[in-house]
C-alpha cells in the first residue's frame, strides 16, 4: 500500500514538474539581463534579477510603442461582452432545447452542434463577408460578435447536457404554479446551474483570451487583442531579439487566465463533478 502511494506521488510530481518547468524557465529568463542570457545557461538562476524586461514588455522599449498595455485593455474590452453574451445566450438555448418540448428540437440541436466540429479556418471567409456587410469589420463589436457565434455551440451543448439531468417533475410543478419560460429559467434553473455557469465562464474566458486567429483576422489596428500584440513583439525582425522581454511579455499575456484558474479552480472542479461536461 505504501509502495503504491510512493509511485502515485512520483507520477504526480513528474507530471507537475513537466507542466511547470517551461513556466519556471520563462520566469527565470525574464528576470535576467541580456548579458547574462548570452553568457549563461538557459537553466541557470538569475545572478542579478531585474524587472526591467517586464517594464519594457508592458510599456514598450525605451518608453515607446511595442508594449502590451494598450492591447491588454483591448482584450478585456473584447472578452467581457463576448463572454457574457455567449454564456447567457448559450444557457437559454440549452435550456430551451432540453426542457421544452419544441418541434424539431433534435434537428435544431444537431444544426447547432455542427458549428462545434467545423474548424474556424473553414468558415473564416464567409464570416469575414458577413461581418463586413454588417459594417463591423475591424471593430471591437465585430470581434465580439464573432466570438459569440463561435462560442455558442459549445456553451449550448454544455447547458443542454446539464439541464437534461434536472427532474421533469420540477418543471411540471413550476408550470402548474403558473411560471413561464423565463420565470422557470431565472428562479429555478439558474440557481441549480451555477456550477455549470462557472465551468462555461472559465472555459470561454480562456478560449477568447487565448484566441489569436480571430483576433488577427477581425481586429483593426486600434482594437488588436494582446495575443496579436504578443506575436508582433516576439516575431519582430528588427533589432536584437531581447529574450527576457519576450518571456516577460508571454507571461503577462498568460497572467489573466492563470489567475482565473487559481481563484476559481474549486468552482471548476465542482462544475465538472456536477456533470457539466457529461455527454
Amino acid at each position: 500500500m505504501r509502495y503504491q502511494r510512493v509511485v502515485l506521488y512520483l507520477l504526480l510530481g513528474t507530471a507537475a514538474l513537466a507542466m511547470m518547468a517551461p513556466l519556471l524557465i520563462m520566469f527565470s529568463t525574464s528576470l535576467k539581463p541580456m548579458d547574462e542570457i548570452r553568457g549563461g545557461s538557459l537553466f541557470a538562476l538569475p545572478q542579478a534579477p531585474t524587472l526591467e524586461a517586464w517594464g519594457k514588455a508592458w510599456a514598450g522599449r525605451d518608453g515607446g510603442s511595442g508594449g502590451l498595455s494598450g492591447q491588454f485593455v483591448n482584450s478585456f474590452v473584447i472578452v467581457f461582452p463576448a463572454l457574457f453574451l455567449s454564456v447567457g445566450l448559450g444557457s437559454l438555448t440549452g435550456y430551451a432545447l432540453s426542457l421544452w418540448k419544441l418541434r424539431f428540437a433534435n434537428l435544431l440541436f444537431a444544426a447547432v452542434l455542427i458549428g462545434l466540429f467545423i474548424p474556424p479556418q473553414v468558415t473564416l471567409y464567409p464570416m469575414i463577408v458577413l461581418v463586413r456587410e454588417l459594417g463591423l469589420f475591424g471593430t471591437v463589436p465585430g470581434l465580439v460578435l464573432v466570438h459569440v457565434v463561435w462560442g455558442l455551440a459549445f456553451v449550448t451543448l454544455l447547458f443542454r447536457n446539464f439541464f437534461q439531468s434536472v427532474p421533469a417533475d420540477l418543471m411540471k410543478a413550476a408550470r402548474i404554479d403558473g411560471a413561464g419560460f423565463l420565470a422557470i429559467f431565472w428562479h429555478i434553473m439558474l440557481p441549480l446551474s451555477l456550477p455549470v455557469f462557472a465551468v462555461a465562464v472559465i472555459l470561454q474566458f480562456t478560449y477568447i483570451w487565448n484566441d489569436f486567429l480571430l483576433g488577427l483576422t477581425f481586429s483593426g489596428r486600434g482594437s488588436q487583442p494582446v495575443t496579436v500584440a504578443l506575436n508582433n513583439l516576439v516575431g519582430s525582425q528588427f533589432g536584437e531579439q531581447e529574450y527576457n522581454v519576450n518571456m516577460a511579455a508571454t507571461m503577462l499575456a498568460a497572467l489573466p487566465t492563470v489567475l482565473v484558474y487559481l481563484f476559481s479552480g474549486r468552482l471548476f472542479v465542482r462544475g465538472i463533478a456536477a456533470g457539466a461536461v457529461k455527454g
